[in-house]
């Protein structure tokens, strides 16, 4: 965390939050989490695009059986795609005939992107377990980030993508025609 000045035109009087003693009284200082700086494939379209094109199977950690739900939706139409999809969910044994594994380590054969669709605090677990497969790519979901993790990620030689959908990132650089 940092904090940088921004003045304030007039002395701050009143505040529903408590106002910490800083250097300068008329200034606001606003808060910036520089935690996620460090590297993410999401902002370079080559890399992501390299990733798409090469990737052969992936495996949906959080993968549910409900045809409602975004994981389920999303490793369909990756399916579509073209990729082979491995479902990844403990309490799932099966999912529209397919086996579902109860985790990356069960999964028979070599994986590329392990997507993953569950809460920031499984992350550490799931990345530890792409490290222990030699997955080379770990894809977090919209909205799922944990810098933790994708330190880790990166320190074990895994390219990172966090808070991107798959989908979506997929369709905007038009890789279906890359594919092809």
């Amino acid at each position: 965390m940092g904090f940088l000045p921004f003045h304030y035109p007039f002395p701050i009087t009143h505040s529903p939050l408590p106002i910490p003693h800083y250097p300068f009284p008329s200034t606001i200082y606003l808060v910036v989490n520089y935690s996620r700086t460090m590297p993410n494939l999401k902002d370079d379209d080559n890399a992501l695009r390299d990733v798409l094109i090469q990737a052969k199977a992936i495996a949906v950690v959080g993968h549910s059986d409900k045809p409602n739900r975004i994981s389920y939706q999303i490793a369909q139409f990756l399916q579509r795609a073209g990729y082979t999809v491995y479902p990844v969910n403990p309490l799932v044994t099966e999912i529209d005939g397919q086996p579902c594994y109860p985790s990356l380590r069960e999964i028979p054969a070599s994986v590329d992107i392990v997507n993953i669709f569950r809460r920031a605090e499984y992350l550490p677990e799931i990345i530890e377990e792409a490290i222990a497969i030699k997955a080379p790519t770990v894809w977090a979901q919209q909205g799922i980030w944990n810098q933790a993790a994708a330190q880790t990620a990166l320190s074990g030689g895994l390219n990172v993508i966090m808070d991107a959908c798959i989908k979506i990132e997929y369709l905007r650089l038009g890789i279906d025609a890359a594919r092809g």
